[in-house]
């Protein structure tokens, strides 16, 4: 007999893998390579954090590892080190997602947009310190700035068309464990 429950957390973990595999495809394709263009946004970056904040127990640490570690070979960025930031700030996110359950969602995006302004610090400060060539200062603050206005977007599309919400205060799952 299949658990429903089982099922139902497996097939977003699948559907996160798939929508990962479908950014990153089109992350790779060559368009808009011409000089002078406007950075696309992060839209991985956010799509990890509304499902964190949504339901942390649909994408364990493994999986946005391996993950984020695939899509740091294929982008040609150092192995592990964007990898291992978006885990600290996943980490950071998730322990405080019984506080952000019951915050508005404005508060919850100036909170998405700090943690994704901390990770391209840390991520700009790793370069300097092993004196590494990085894009230009503006360029990585308007992808992340792009990134944080596009994170309301992704919250709606998941919501609306993967009916991922927020557990309410009190829920519980099949087996009468809160949420």
């Amino acid at each position: 007999m299949v658990d429903p429950l089982r099922t139902t957390l497996w097939l977003y973990r699948g559907l996160f893998v798939a929508l990962a595999l479908l950014l990153l495809f089109l992350k790779l394709l060559p368009l808009g390579s011409l000089a002078g263009t406007l950075p696309g946004p992060d839209l991985l970056l956010c799509l990890i954090f509304a499902w964190v904040l949504r339901r942390p127990d649909y994408l364990p640490v493994l999986l946005i590892c391996a993950v984020v570690l695939l899509e740091d070979f294929l982008l040609m960025r150092p192995p592990g080190l964007w990898a291992g930031l978006v885990i600290v700030g996943t980490e950071f996110i998730r322990s405080r997602v019984g506080l952000t359950r019951e915050l508005s969602f404005p508060a919850e995006w100036a909170l998405v947009g700090a943690v994704m302004f901390g990770l391209l610090l840390a991520y700009r400060l790793a370069f300097t310190v092993a004196f590494l060539p990085q894009p230009a200062l503006g360029f990585a603050l308007l992808q992340t700035l792009w990134s944080v206005m596009c994170y309301p977007l992704v919250v709606a599309a998941s919501r609306f068309a993967f009916d991922l919400r927020k557990p309410a205060m009190g829920e519980v799952d099949a087996y009468g464990r809160r949420l």
